[in-house]
């Protein structure tokens, strides 16, 4: 095997490694002229998402190397996404903001779940809202920089989080709630992550 072929074989790896199967990401093969500029501009996506999700900070890129490009998501999504981060994590640490916008894209990316951000964040399953901002209006009360910042590095490192699809706050659930049948992951400030 020739060393450009190892290099594109160990890439792919890597990538399989990184985003695993059903992982919101694509495989491309660089071509002559390539930059991560040029690739973002073309997949519509930050250059720093395109950055972070291959593990690099500079621009050059080599023919023939195999790169990651992680999909897109529009810019009414992570609005939305900011609005129910903002509402239900204010007040908590950036870490746990990251966590709740990666809790929104891995149900869109689980089958147990609606498949777009705005269905995931206003699904109601037997009369009840997923989440309460939806359901009590603060959803409604805008975002901030914060919260915007915190869905952009989720969507940045998607599918890279600990597989976590529930959150809450055990203060605020009362005990005999199903959510504490969950497999707990991490805490992060009020917040149980869960599977």
């Amino acid at each position: 095997m020739n060393k450009l072929n190892k290099l594109s074989f160990t890439a792919l790896i890597l990538c399989i490694i990184a985003f695993p199967a059903g992982a919101s990401a694509e495989s491309y093969i660089v071509l002559e002229g390539d930059s991560f500029y040029t690739i973002a501009k073309d997949n519509n996506l930050p250059l720093t998402h395109l950055q972070i999700a291959n593990e690099r900070s500079g621009f050059q890129l080599k023919a023939g190397e195999t790169i990651t490009i992680p999909d897109s998501v529009s810019t009414e999504n992570k609005e939305l996404m900011a609005k129910l981060v903002h509402a239900e994590a204010k007040g908590e640490p950036y870490e746990g903001k990251v966590a709740v916008a990666t809790v929104v894209l891995n149900r869109v990316d689980s089958s147990k779940f609606p498949d777009t951000v705005k269905d995931v964040i206003y699904e109601k399953a037997g009369g009840v809202y997923a989440f309460s901002p939806v359901k009590n209006g603060a959803i409604n009360n805008g975002y901030d920089a914060e919260a915007m910042k915190a869905v952009n590095e989720a969507v940045a490192f998607r599918d890279r989080g600990m597989g976590s699809l529930y959150f809450y706050n055990p203060d605020k659930v009362s005990s005999d709630n199903w959510i504490f049948s969950r497999e707990t992951i991490k805490t992060i400030g009020n917040h149980r992550f869960a599977k």
